[in-house]
């Protein structure tokens, strides 16, 4: 019958051994404790020398690495220790499992010493017999051994009760085994780690069941050791038997277990004992997957743009901190890992849907869709305002922007902007809308619910213009006349200056006038002007022998003359003038109170004989002496001024230059002086004059 032993090694993997006598016996490749618990034997009940009775036995094999003394300990253990009996049978070195009959090398059939504690048995460095039978001490000699030699050691329990046992090794010498890492490292230069994240052989999946590849493990466990290899299995007992190895991808699940078996292959002999070596682990799968929730989002919006705004992560999907979160605007990106949303916390879209993909730290991923939203819009609607133009920049006018009627929606708050882009930014908003200063052109209100969300209305702006009389205009009339203004017709109301609230101002002289008037709610002030004509200026006048010429300026021709104020003529000339002093009058078209001017015309001088007598001795026009800048200037024949005559030589001429007397012949004169007016008119008397000088 076959018997059942389990085995603890390596990461405390429980491995259940179906054990089949001497040939088949378990390696020993470790000076490790070994626990385990025989239950029947093999196929063969086998044994020799002093054990030939089998019953819950057990076949262990092991070789030597270094040379020296070879003990061990065989101790009972388990709650019925006390009573049992475990024997042994060594065999080796090179032991032939073949013959049945050999003698052992070492042997003990001793019965329990006592019941009140267990009763090991084995082999140590004080007994001196090599076998005993049942009145033995339970312990014989300890064995030399050297470096290759392989033994076979036989376990039996002679006692009716299954019970476990511990095997230890001591001596100086040690076992040959390739998991050497703790000790000379001859074959396993670095130790093997456990699978998993944290490598204690948990292995996070991502479904359960879910198909495993295992052979994504081995680089792990394995930690660079060469000649070592890892098979996996379904069961602690197909890996104790090395059956059914797991060579492709196959479905786990997290109730199973799995076993792995990490073996030796020695690359010098492939009947070397190390590749009898096996060390076991243990895999199981924990399932890390999970899900999310589908969620929504609402936003704004704003100004019916169609999109709005959405951080897409405030979505509650479900998902932990830990999860690494993608976003991408479609189920087809995300599975394909495209276009993906690299500014979720900003993301403009239309209403529709995101998605989002879940990692979590194991590699496992969900997905959900993020449904998008629109809050209600906000309804607003376009708008006029129409206000008078301010009277000092008639160009602009001043609005209450607060009155234009956009929206009849409650709670809601409203902003002013100057243009669109300031009210979909939010920049340069207007602080001041009831008393807002603006030409013709457009505002914008940016209306905002509850929500946040906001739309924006145009206001239109329109500045009333001036409206002006075409009728009313700037009147000039002589300074001693009245006369009317007319504002024309077609205003609701007229303000005069003059206090007149009648379209025609009456009674009207000289002046600045203004009028207001009404167009609606609107007032226009016009000023008009009531100007006094301008009188003409005598800028000059001519006297030639009697004949006297006037030169006007300013006023408004055609000009009137006049010597007598009643008299008028169009001509500037008078003749046959007499000597002596005249009035003369001046009007331009306007016909106001003339321009008067006293003028004087002088003896009219022809010939002088200075010849010392007393009688025409000299030109003399001392008597003129009373009119400003008199000046008597004597020129000869070529218009060559010869003598000047003033208040130094009493405005006379004697016929001389220097003292010395000119030559008889014609010279010319002329004499000028301003009259003593307000105006201070030049005046100019010329004439000729003969001079007889007797040599």
């Amino acid at each position: 019958m076959k018997k059942n032993l389990l085995l603890f090694l390596f990461f405390s993997v429980h491995i259940l051994f179906a054990q089949q006598d001497c040939k088949t016996a378990v390696p020993i490749c470790s000076d490790a404790a070994i626990s385990m618990t025989p239950n029947g034997w093999g196929n063969v009940k086998e044994g020799s020398g002093c054990l030939t009775n089998e019953s819950n036995s057990f076949w262990f094999t092991f070789s030597i690495q270094t040379a020296g003394t070879l003990t061990f300990v065989v101790t009972p253990t388990g709650p019925n220790a006390n009573t049992i009996d475990y024997d042994f049978a060594l065999y080796g070195p090179g032991h032939n499992c073949d013959n049945i009959n050999q003698l052992p090398l070492r042997c003990s059939y001793a019965s329990p010493q006592t019941n009140t504690a267990p009763n090991p048995t084995g082999l140590n460095m004080t007994a001196t017999a090599t076998t005993e039978d049942a009145f033995g001490t339970g312990f014989v000699k300890y064995i030399d051994v050297l470096p290759g030699q392989v033994y076979h050691l036989f376990l039996n329990n002679f006692s009716t009760l299954v019970s476990p046992f511990t095997l230890t090794f001591g001596g100086t010498a040690s076992l040959l085994t390739p998991f050497d890492y703790n000790s000379s490292q001859t074959h396993q230069t670095h130790p093997f780690l456990q699978p998993g994240p944290n490598q204690n052989g948990e292995i996070p999946i991502c479904g359960n069941p879910i198909t495993f590849d295992f052979s994504t493990l081995s680089t792990q466990i394995l930690n660079a050791n060469s000649n070592f290899i890892i098979k996996y299995y379904r069961s602690p007992a197909d890996a104790a038997g090395n059956i059914n190895p797991i060579t492709t991808p196959i479905p786990v699940n997290t109730v199973n277990n799995y076993t792995y078996a990490i073996s030796y292959v020695d690359p010098n002999s492939s009947v070397s004992f190390l590749n009898q070596c096996r060390e076991f682990g243990q895999i199981k799968f924990l399932d890390k997957s999970f899900t999310l929730n589908p969620a929504s989002l609402t936003s704004c919006s704003n100004n019916n743009s169609g999109t709005a705004q959405y951080n897409l992560t405030t979505a509650n999907v479900g998902a932990d901190p830990n999860h690494v979160l993608k976003y991408y605007p479609s189920m087809y990106d995300l599975t394909n890992g495209t276009n993906e949303i690299t500014n979720p916390y900003v993301y403009i879209s239309a209403a529709g849907s995101a998605f989002v993909k879940a990692t979590n730290p194991f590699g496992c991923s969900a997905s959900a869709e993020i449904t998008l939203k629109f809050h209600p819009t906000v309804t607003v609607t376009d708008a006029s305002l129409r206000t008078c133009f301010i009277e000092s920049n008639p160009s602009t006018g001043t609005f209450n922007l607060m009155n234009a009627p956009v929206t009849t929606e409650t709670n809601t708050t409203k902003r002013y902007f100057p243009s669109l882009t300031d009210a979909l930014a939010g920049t340069n908003e207007i602080t001041n809308p009831t008393t807002y200063i603006a030409p013709n052109g457009i505002a914008y209100i940016r209306v905002t619910n509850s929500q946040g969300c906001y739309s924006i209305a145009k206001v239109t702006l329109v500045v009333i213009p001036p409206m002006k009389s075409n009728v009313l205009a700037d009147k000039i009339i002589c300074i001693e006349n009245k006369t009317a203004l007319d504002a024309g017709p077609g205003f609701s109301g007229y303000q005069w200056s003059t206090g007149a609230t009648t379209q025609v101002a009456s009674n009207i002289g000289v002046g600045t006038y203004w009028v207001k008037l009404r167009t609606g709610d609107c007032y226009t002030t016009q000023t008009v002007k009531v100007y006094a004509s301008e009188n003409p200026v005598i800028t000059g006048i001519d006297i030639s022998d009697n004949t006297i010429t006037i030169n006007v300026t300013g006023g408004t021709p055609d000009y009137k003359y006049s010597i007598d104020h009643i008299h008028w003529q169009s001509s500037n000339v008078f003749t046959n003038m007499t000597r002596g002093n005249h009035k003369i009058y001046v009007k331009d078209s306007y016909d106001c109170n003339p321009v008067e001017i006293s003028v004087v015309i002088p003896n009219l001088i022809n010939v002088i004989t200075p010849n010392g007598d007393g009688i025409n001795d000299a030109i003399d026009y001392s008597s003129l002496a009373d009119k400003q800048n008199l000046v008597l200037s004597i020129f000869d024949r070529y218009g060559t001024k010869i003598h000047q005559g003033d208040k130094s030589n009493g405005y006379k001429w004697d016929g001389t230059i220097a003292g010395k007397k000119v030559p008889t012949g014609t010279y010319w004169y002329s004499v000028t002086w301003n009259e003593n007016d307000k105006k201070n008119t030049p005046i100019k008397f010329s004439g000729w004059v003969l001079v007889k000088n007797r040599e």
